[in-house]
């Protein structure tokens, strides 16, 4: 197994290229499924989530060319698209479940392995299934699978109890080819539904109001082949953006999108960050005044991100005064707290809310990443912390951060991979 090996670095400095987002490809190459041409998808990140989704797809039937040279995969149908998703594939990655809104609109049937539980908290697919059940599909599940069939997807109307990401890139996916009006209501507003939708619209589908709470799909008969690149990862963004926070460093961010980071810029600005736009993207410093305490609570988009409260929690041990930090997301949310504890710092958890004491002084331990974020966030700890920090099990890293240590050694981390 491979780990990461952290010492203390001193301000990072320099510029950073953001990579295409995790949260927006995985959806995309689903939708491929939604036609029988070719969709060639630029701007994707070479990640472990990535490779296992061409997989699932070549399972599934479909030709998938990697390019991970030049960030890109073309996607085609083969002569036959199977209907089923297996759990071989599906338990190495929750976002198999966006297969099964296309492979319902395409064949008529779907059935998937139950993807399981997660470790930041219950993840359940109801949602989906309810939105499918709105369109005309009738549901079964047992003996681990859930199976969706329907002769014929009509339009209907799918209120979301939760502005579920996933359930209503599903939902909107069945829709788009689905005889008639779908309406999607307490949508969740995420960039990655924008930019679905704007993959699905080149394809020909007539989706409207991705962005907001109520998405509007009306139906067609078919969907061709296109090209579309992706947009840059926000999570990927504000990781970066709170480590030159942390550092006290000065890092210029390149292919990002501002408006889709403001939460973490505000938070940033309260700290006593300078965050300013410029030609290349973003300039972070925060070597020009002492930093200070900030609340944060965790909200669906255009809150602040759930995917940014572990990495923001590791700075908030490092700066002047207390802090509470609310995860309102995830009920499990906090498993990282452990971790940093162990480096030195001083968090106390009350049922959903972090209480932080800051300026504490991290000393380097061994540490583990018990998922995808709290990975960064042991990270960032390492790079303040005195001494050694050993970071285990980074698969999870590797999941959602392409070239992650490459790009924190380039700004002048001191970080490297080794072999266990």
């Amino acid at each position: 197994m491979a780990k990461y090996i952290v010492q203390k670095s001193g301000p990072l400095v320099g510029t950073v290229e953001i990579s295409g987002a995790k949260n927006a490809v995985l959806p995309i190459m689903a939708a491929s499924l939604l036609t029988d041409e070719e969709c060639e998808i630029l701007e994707v990140p070479a990640l472990r989530d990535v490779d296992a989704m061409c997989k699932l797809l070549h399972s599934i039937g479909s030709k998938v060319n990697e390019d991970f040279d030049n960030n890109r995969i073309h996607i085609k149908k083969g002569n036959i698209l199977f209907n089923e998703a297996p759990y071989e594939l599906v338990k190495r990655m929750r976002a198999s479940i966006l297969t099964m809104g296309p492979l319902l609109a395409r064949t008529g049937r779907a059935r998937i392995a139950l993807p399981g539980g997660c470790a930041i908290g219950a993840r359940p697919i109801d949602l989906h299934l309810k939105g499918f059940q709105a369109l005309g599909a009738d549901i079964e599940q047992g003996h681990g699978y859930v199976e969706a069939k329907a002769k014929k997807l009509t339009g209907g109307s799918v209120y979301l109890d939760f502005p579920s990401v996933g359930a209503t890139e599903n939902i909107m996916m069945a829709a788009a080819l689905a005889e008639g009006h779908t309406i999607i209501e307490n949508a969740a507003e995420e960039p990655e539904i924008v930019d679905l939708a704007n993959f699905m619209n080149k394809m020909g589908a007539k989706v409207k109001g991705a962005g907001t709470d109520t998405i509007r799909i009306e139906g067609v008969k078919e969907l061709r082949g296109t090209k579309h690149s992706v947009i840059p990862d926000r999570i990927e963004t504000g990781t970066f953006m709170v480590a030159a926070a942390i550092t006290r460093g000065d890092i210029i961010l390149k292919n990002v999108v501002p408006d889709h980071v403001r939460p973490v810029v505000a938070k940033l600005i309260e700290c006593g960050v300078s965050v300013e736009e410029i030609e290349e993207g973003i300039r972070v410093r925060a070597d020009l005044k002492p930093l200070v305490s900030t609340d944060i609570k965790t909200m669906p988009y255009p809150g602040f991100p759930t995917d940014m409260q572990p990495q923001f929690m590791a700075l908030l041990t490092t700066v002047k005064g207390p802090s509470l930090v609310v995860e309102t997301v995830f009920e499990n949310r906090y498993m990282h707290v452990g971790e940093l504890n162990r480096m030195g710092a001083d968090i106390k958890i009350e049922g959903r809310t972090a209480i932080i004491q800051g300026e504490r002084k991290l000393q380097g331990a061994q540490v583990i990443c018990t998922d995808l974020r709290a990975g960064a966030a042991m990270v960032l700890a390492g790079l303040m912390a005195e001494g050694i920090t050993e970071i285990s099990e980074i698969y999870h890293l590797e999941r959602g951060y392409a070239s992650f240590a490459e790009k924190f050694h380039l700004l002048g981390a001191n970080i490297k991979k080794v072999q266990d």
